[in-house]
């Protein structure tokens, strides 16, 4: 993962989902501002809050062969404009969604809203832009391969013929993951949810 200062692509006033998180003493160093990195934990969230308004099991899903997909961070483009500070509420948003055949890339801001007291009934807000992203999930698969392993030991037979311990090969498992393409039912919600922000 990749964490840049580069310029990301401006923010709409209408975002495609945004979410509200208040701001605890764990979020932030001993001066009360947010952690830099806790930034891409408030994006995560809104993410994953986004999936579940979706009715996405978040991000493990498994195949109809048994394999095991989900999505992991593989590129973070971010820019930090003002600080998050202790006890406030920021809002989250999700700005913009592009769907690649085995990535999804996800626009993303955090801003702070304000409510400004008028002589009118209703109160203007003032929103301050806190940071953006522009951040990337790829879509990829677990593959568990059996290897033999060097130490294992053969079984004793006893006396009836049966063996004890352990069997003469013991085989270890490692993990490899490897790119595929992001599910089609997946897929197909979040352009359905795309489309239907597209046509309000």
């Amino acid at each position: 993962m990749t964490t840049k200062s580069d310029s990301v692509p401006a923010i709409t006033a209408d975002p495609l989902f945004s979410t509200n998180y208040s701001i605890y003493i764990n979020h932030t160093d001993a001066g009360g501002i947010v952690y830099h990195a806790n930034h891409l934990v408030f994006f995560e969230n809104c993410r994953r809050d986004w999936f579940t308004k979706l009715n996405i099991s978040g991000y493990f899903l498994q195949t109809q062969e048994g394999h095991i997909q989900h999505f992991v961070v593989s590129q973070a483009q971010l820019q930090y404009r003002k600080a998050i500070l202790l006890d406030e509420t920021i809002e989250v948003r999700i700005d913009k969604v592009e769907l690649k055949p085995a990535s999804i890339i996800f626009y993303q801001s955090i801003h702070r809203r304000q409510s400004i007291p008028t002589q009118h009934p209703k109160q203007a807000s003032s929103d301050t832009l806190l940071s953006s992203a522009k951040i990337v999930i790829a879509c990829v698969q677990n593959q568990l391969n059996p290897t033999a392993s060097e130490n294992s030991e053969p079984a004793a037979t006893l006396a009836d013929g049966s063996l004890s311990g352990q069997s003469a090969t013991q085989n270890n498992q490692t993990t490899s993951i490897k790119p595929v393409r992001v599910p089609k039912s997946l897929r197909d919600t979040i352009e359905q949810a795309i489309h239907e922000y597209n046509n309000r």
